[in-house]
């Protein structure tokens, strides 16, 4: 790889990150107006995924997504759902399994705050085409999983 192709790759990992830097403050904004913590709110977002992809989110998944101890995701829950956040649902098939479901207030919060931004990116992404879109998304889920695989090793050894 040349040079110019390297420096071009960096130029975009540096763009990412800013990227990522924006929407760490917005999300912040909204942890701070509904005295949440960093990770309330990527519970909250991780409940919410889940319930648009049709599937409930359990405490043992919910773990697994925000990379916590099972004592520590109760504790979580706990917290959520005495704000009024979310709520534990039994499993109809299974009374023995326990989703949990954002609360409508909860999910009207995050619309109210987040809603614009959802627009203005929707319209940012007028002028692509499909054939771009379906580039950009295979890009994002594979930079996600980079980052996602790297948030999730080990610290190095000093």
């Amino acid at each position: 790889m040349d040079d110019d192709a390297t420096r071009a790759r960096q130029e975009i990992g540096l763009l990412l990150r800013r990227l990522n830097v924006e929407l760490d403050a917005v999300g912040q904004r909204f942890a701070d107006v509904h005295g949440l913590n960093r990770t309330d709110v990527r519970a909250l977002v991780a409940i919410m995924d889940a319930a648009r992809r049709g599937e409930a989110l359990t405490a043992g998944r919910l773990g697994e997504v925000v990379d916590l101890r099972s004592a520590s995701v109760t504790a979580l829950v706990d917290r959520l759902e005495r704000a009024g956040h979310v709520r534990r649902v039994r499993d109809p098939g299974d009374r023995r399994r326990v989703g949990l479901e954002m609360s409508e207030t909860a999910m009207a919060s995050g619309a109210e705050h987040f809603g614009a931004l959802a627009r203005d990116l929707v319209a940012a992404m007028q002028g692509y085409g499909d054939e771009e879109l379906a580039v950009v998304r295979r890009w994002l889920e594979e930079m996600t999983a980079v980052v996602t695989r790297h948030s999730r090793a080990e610290p190095p050894s000093s």
